[in-house]
């Protein structure tokens, strides 16, 4: 007779799990469906950006996991080649495609952050990881945007975010999210 009980609490905990499985495939299918995106590349907008950001320095508040962030510019593409709005919007679909294939999917996040300027998140990526990473997304594109008469001058910058933080400040400033931004778009000028 406790064999049947026994099997009663498998089988309920089975279709609790099932249960849990499908809420969150629900969360993540509303999730794709209302965030923002850019309407060209189909990436999230530079202020969804900012506050995933804000939640993955939280979380490395939290967990004491470094994460870190890769910003791609394609240096005066556009004034170097001349192209058309036409050809231009071409070329950064292109860009965008190129890089999702070497992201994570589901873990990193990646957005437009201006015209011609990408951000990608790499949570639980330490430095050394995030420059591999920018040193294959940058062949990538260079390679995908090849053609005789196009000029390619991609930056890639890199910064990580690891802080040793009292849990009394786990949440995170603008100006942290906003720092940590900057010192990946100045590495990819430099």
């Amino acid at each position: 007779m406790w064999y049947f009980t026994w099997i009663l609490g498998v089988l309920l905990a089975c279709s609790l799990g099932i249960i849990n499985v499908l809420r969150l495939e629900a969360q993540e299918t509303w999730d794709k469906e209302h965030i923002p995106l850019d309407p060209l590349t189909q990436l999230i907008t530079k202020e969804t950006m900012r506050v995933r950001l804000k939640e993955k320095i939280e979380n490395s508040k939290r967990n004491g996991f470094p994460f870190s962030v890769l910003f791609i510019s394609l240096n005066n593409f556009k004034a170097k080649n001349n192209l058309s709005d036409f050809e231009m919007d071409a070329v950064l679909r292109n860009v965008a495609d190129c890089f999702q294939e070497d992201i994570r999917p589901g873990v990193d996040i990646a957005a437009r952050m201006g015209d011609q300027d990408f951000l990608i998140a790499l949570p639980g990526s330490p430095l050394k990881k995030a420059e591999q990473v920018a040193a294959q997304i940058k062949h990538e594109i260079t390679a995908c945007v090849k053609a005789p008469h196009l000029v390619v001058d991609v930056g890639t910058g890199v910064a990580e975010y690891s802080s040793p933080t009292a849990p009394d400040e786990l949440s995170a400033t603008a100006n942290e999210v906003d720092e940590l931004i900057r010192i990946a778009a100045e590495k990819s000028n430099a």
